[in-house]
């Protein structure tokens, strides 16, 4: 259901691909499939959420799509970013009409009786928070990312449990050889829409390191 919101958002956006911004980083090393990279901070839109992984990052989608095309104050458009990033659960009035932006994350920020989650979209890095128009909902936060040091590995084909488990257990083991300290959660990041033919599509795994 997620991946068809998205491709429904992405249909909507009549934006080439190259125009598609993505978070701002720099390679500091590539061994074959895996990356580390350098990123700067990010200016994100999110919302908390509670409840079953899938069902809340839908509920989660929905606010802060709601958000970015119409849900606030104002009239600009806000240009479109990538990839959608998700992270695997642990233990735990018409205004401004805004293109669809991503990513969108999603971490789990607690645990008890239902498992709560953080999900949000990048702003295009014109923006500041100053210049974002203000939304309607107030459930909708902003808030300005670290700079951070990531490790990426970068694999195509289709987000199946085989090979998403597959490329994980690859990033693992190099963190594991290179003796790296990882910080949060492994992330899932995919760049394409449904209906990208699997060898066309790119997808990549994340870790936090220090």
């Amino acid at each position: 259901m997620f991946r068809l919101l998205l491709a429904s958002l992405l249909f909507s956006v009549s934006l080439p691909v190259m125009a598609i911004e993505e978070p701002k980083h720099r390679v500091i090393e590539t061994v074959g499939k895996i990356e580390l990279r350098d990123y700067e901070p990010a200016l994100l839109a999110e919302v908390e959420v509670s409840g079953e992984r899938s069902a809340a990052i839908n509920q989660a989608f929905r606010i802060l799509a709601g958000y970015i095309f119409g849900g606030n104050q104002g009239q600009a458009k806000i240009a479109m970013t990538a990839p959608v990033t998700q992270a695997p659960e642990r233990a735990t009035s018409a205004g401004e009409k805004i293109a669809m932006t991503t990513p969108v994350t999603q971490e789990s920020i607690g645990a008890g009786t239902e498992p709560r989650w953080r999900v949000a979209f990048m702003m295009p890095s014109k923006y500041t928070m100053d210049t974002l128009p203000k939304p309607n909902d107030e459930r909708v936060k902003f808030r300005v990312s670290d700079p951070i040091k990531r490790v990426a590995i970068v694999f195509d084909g289709l987000s199946t449990q085989s090979n998403l488990g597959t490329h994980r257990e690859l990033l693992e083991a190099f963190v594991k050889d290179r003796g790296l300290k990882t910080k949060g959660e492994y992330t899932m990041a995919f760049y394409n829409d449904p209906f990208t033919l699997p060898w066309n599509r790119r997808n990549e795994w994340w870790v936090a390191i220090e």
